[in-house]
C-alpha cells in the first residue's frame, strides 16, 4: 500500500524532532547524495511558465528508487492568501514501479533549501565565520537563519527587504532564538558590511 505523509504528519515530525534536528540530518543525507552522485540517473527540470508564475516537476533516479518533486513559484499568491511556493513528490520502485510513498512537500522544500544552502557555507565559508548577512526576509529566511547557527554556528545576523514588515516579522519569529542577535539593516549595503556570509533570499 503507498503511504502518504500529509502536511499534518511532517509538521507534527517535526515538532517532535526539533527544527534544528531535521535541518541537521536533511543536510546529512544530502551530503550523502552528494557523495554518490554518479549514482543518480539525472535530467532537467520540465518547467511550465505562465505569466504569474511557474510549474516544475523535477525527476531523478538511482537503481533501486524513482522520485519526482512537484514545485510552484507564483509571487502574487500571497495576494490571494496562498503560499508562492507549494509541492508534493512521489517515490516509486524501479524493479516494478509501484509508487512507495506520496508527501506534501512544501515544508520538505523549505527545510531542504536552508540545509543545502548551509551544508554548502559548510565548505565555502571561511572557518570561524559567525556574522550573516540575509538578504531578502519571507518565509524561507527562517529557515536560512536556523540552518545557518544550526550547521555552521552563526549567531549575529544582519537583516535587510525591500519590505521592513518583512524583516520585523523575522526579527519576530527569531525572537524564541535568545542566542541569535538579529538586527535590521537600512541598505544592503549596510547589512553586508563586516558579514562573513551573505545569503539572498530574494
Amino acid at each position: 500500500m503507498t503511504r502518504y505523509i500529509d502536511i499534518t504528519d511532517l509538521s507534527h515530525l517535526v515538532a517532535r524532532k526539533g527544527l534544528g534536528t531535521c535541518i541537521s540530518e536533511m543536510a546529512e543525507y544530502i551530503r550523502e547524495d552528494y557523495l554518490r552522485w554518479h549514482d543518480f540517473e539525472k535530467c532537467a527540470r520540465l518547467a511550465n511558465h505562465s505569466p504569474d508564475g511557474v510549474i516544475e516537476l523535477m525527476p531523478v533516479s538511482d537503481a533501486n528508487l524513482y522520485a519526482f518533486k512537484y514545485v510552484n513559484g507564483h509571487p502574487k499568491n500571497t495576494q490571494r492568501g496562498m503560499l508562492t511556493v507549494m509541492a508534493f513528490g512521489a517515490l516509486g520502485d524501479v524493479d516494478t514501479g509501484a509508487p512507495v510513498l506520496l508527501s506534501e512537500m512544501t515544508l520538505t522544500t523549505a527545510i531542504r533549501t536552508a540545509a543545502t544552502s548551509a551544508l554548502a557555507a559548510r565548505y565555502l565559508a571561511r572557518p570561524g565565520s559567525r556574522r550573516m548577512a540575509l538578504i531578502g526576509n519571507g518565509s524561507q529566511s527562517e529557515f536560512q537563519a536556523l540552518a545557518f547557527h544550526t550547521l555552521l554556528g552563526i549567531d549575529e545576523i544582519s537583516l535587510y527587504d525591500l519590505d521592513p514588515n518583512a524583516s520585523a516579522k523575522l526579527v519576530a519569529n527569531l525572537s524564541t532564538f535568545p542566542q541569535l542577535k538579529v538586527s535590521i539593516a537600512g541598505s544592503v549595503a549596510e547589512a553586508v558590511r563586516g558579514a562573513d556570509i551573505v545569503t539572498t533570499v530574494t
